[in-house]
């Protein structure tokens, strides 16, 4: 089996990796280091979150910096602070003992004095944010005109945020010579727009099949009333008593809200939202990381970076409006070699998303049945008993206490102690599930019922026209959250959504209609004053039907009608 000394890398660089635990490579990394070794080729990598990228780009390019040359010969843009953060320390792991190699982190969110001090201080390595680095070299502290390598790493990610503008203005300041590299898990033409226009002729380097999710995780979604989505939430959690994942929300609202419920309700839990401080963040991440809590409920954009390994979990509390982020999401566990479970707590009209997830994915989404009450205390009462039989330090300071446990409890016979016990420690769960209903709803008899309200008209979207587009930095995430984050249309059916260079068409339940008006008219994005209208002739518009680009959606210079705003 090949091991990382076959590479050839240095004897400094190897006696780091050892240090690390670092043996046989990934497939990401048995395909990449010899690349980036032998050849100066341009690179797109296609694998998922958790697959070693960093390791995989990072070792052959530290095996190439040269630490007598003092100006910067690589950068590293990623995401998030959290992702540029652990980059950087891998970088620095890697480098242990590579004497002078200097590698610094720049990102927001931190203080921008410290950074410009580390950098004028000269570094090799830089991992960086793309609004950090963008400041940074229109302040003219940061040069990155001398560099030889520029890594674009969880490429597809930086665009869903937001930063191709931001991306596109830093690749114009790169020298022309250098090697550039792009790792993604997905393959959306935007991608390829970065590949076409700023590498050369890349070599393609794919571990597993494009967009698809990891072989180690297991798909399936529950089917329940909208109304019911915490309680399946909670069950999820009861049936699986050893669980240790992250809750995927939409908004920060409801990141923070349903975080506030389970902690209320007795379970390990904490948030994890763009309104949390750096502090805040760390402190929630430092509880996370040693399993201090069980389950983290996050939005997208904040989980963005988090590298934990061990997760058991990953829990859709809403289905992403952007497929390929499912993918993303799910790819947060079964890394390492180690399974994981991916769930999705579905209402019935999401059940198109899911067939479309699937298509992405390759790999079917099975439906399960929310558990009952029932299931849920056998479960619970099972992984107690196997608790105590597998127990084996005993802590030695009891035995002062058991000869009073044992005069006192002598009375009670084997089989009494063991009910005893196991009622004070299940009473929680057979009160809670006592009479407990049955969440699950029946997917064909739901099915018949939305295409009976579709035929009468009673479930339908209307198409509304927005006067900010993608030159206001407007992304499908962040309209999710213009939408969600007001009381009124929180939870709110969302059909297609399309947004072009300076305004937006989007669907929204025909039943929420004067609510979005009154929501988005005259109310400011970026210091810009929407106005919003339905597009003419469209009230009648379902999900899956029609054409978005048929008409313009632009108001006609000579239309003297009265607009709807």
């Amino acid at each position: 089996m090949l091991t990382f000394k076959d590479f050839k890398l240095s004897k400094n660089i190897i006696s780091a990796i050892d240090e690390l635990g670092f043996i046989n490579p990934t497939p990401i990394q048995e395909k990449t280091i010899p690349h980036l070794l032998n050849t100066d080729k341009d690179l797109v990598g296609l694998a998922q979150t958790g697959t070693g990228k960093t390791a995989a780009f990072g070792l052959p390019i530290l095996q190439q910096v040269n630490p007598d040359n003092k100006f910067t010969q690589c950068i590293i843009l990623s995401p998030t602070r959290e992702l540029c953060i652990q980059i950087s320390k891998d970088i620095m792991n890697f480098a242990k003992y590579l004497p002078g190699i200097r590698v610094t982190a720049v990102y927001g969110g931190a203080s921008i004095e410290n950074q410009i001090r580390d950098l004028k201080k000269g570094s090799h390595v830089i991992a960086g944010t793309p609004g950090r680095v963008l400041d940074l070299l229109k302040r003219r502290v940061l040069k990155i005109n001398q560099i030889r390598f520029l890594v674009l790493d969880e490429a597809d990610e930086m665009l869903n945020m937001g930063f191709k503008e931001d991306m596109d203005a830093i690749l114009e300041t790169t020298p022309k010579d250098k090697q550039t590299l792009l790792f993604s898990a997905t393959m959306p033409k935007e991608i390829r727009n970065i590949a076409s226009n700023y590498m050369n002729n890349p070599d393609e380097i794919s571990v597993g099949t494009k967009n698809s999710g990891s072989d180690d995780v297991e798909h399936f979604y529950y089917l329940v009333n909208a109304k019911n989505r915490y309680l399946a939430l909670k069950r999820i959690a009861d049936i699986n008593p050893d669980v240790y994942g992250i809750v995927f929300c939409r908004t920060r609202r409801e990141t923070q809200e349903i975080a506030d419920k389970l902690i209320q309700d007795g379970y390990n839990a904490d948030s994890l939202h763009g309104d949390l401080s750096q502090a805040q963040r760390d402190h929630v991440m430092n509880r996370f990381r040693s399993r201090h809590l069980q389950l983290l409920v996050a939005t997208d954009v904040a989980a963005r970076g988090i590298d934990v390994n061990d997760l058991t979990h990953i829990i859709n509390y809403n289905l992403p409006d952007e497929r390929e982020i499912y993918i993303h999401r799910s790819g947060r566990t079964g890394r390492a070699g180690r399974k994981g479970v991916s769930v999705s707590i579905v209402h019935s009209r999401e059940l198109h998303k899911v067939r479309e997830i699937q298509k992405i994915l390759q790999k079917p989404i099975n439906k399960k049945d929310v558990p009952g009450g029932e299931e849920i205390c056998r479960k619970q009462l099972m992984g107690m008993v196997n608790k105590i039989e597998q127990l084996e330090d005993i802590d030695t300071q009891i035995e002062d206490f058991l000869p009073t446990i044992y005069d006192k409890l002598s009375w009670l016979s084997r089989e009494e102690l063991i009910k005893r016990f196991v009622s004070v420690e299940l009473n929680r769960f057979l009160k809670y599930y006592k009479n407990a209903p049955d969440l699950n709803i029946i997917e064909k008899a739901t099915r018949e019922r939305d295409n009976k309200k579709s035929s009468k008209g009673n479930y339908k979207f209307t198409k509304f026209f927005l006067t900010i587009g993608e030159k206001d930095d407007l992304t499908k995430i962040k309209l999710m959250d213009l939408i969600n984050n007001n009381d009124s249309l929180a939870g709110a059916e969302i059909g297609k959504i399309e947004i072009l260079k300076g305004f937006t068409f989007f669907e929204v339940d025909s039943a929420l209609e004067s609510q979005v008006l009154k929501a988005f008219n005259n109310k400011r994005y970026q210091g810009k004053r929407l106005k919003i209208e339905v597009k003419k002739g469209e009230r009648k518009s379902k999900s899956s039907g029609g054409n978005p680009r048929s008409g313009s959606g632009k108001p006609r210079s000579g239309d003297k009608r009265k607009r709807k705003y």
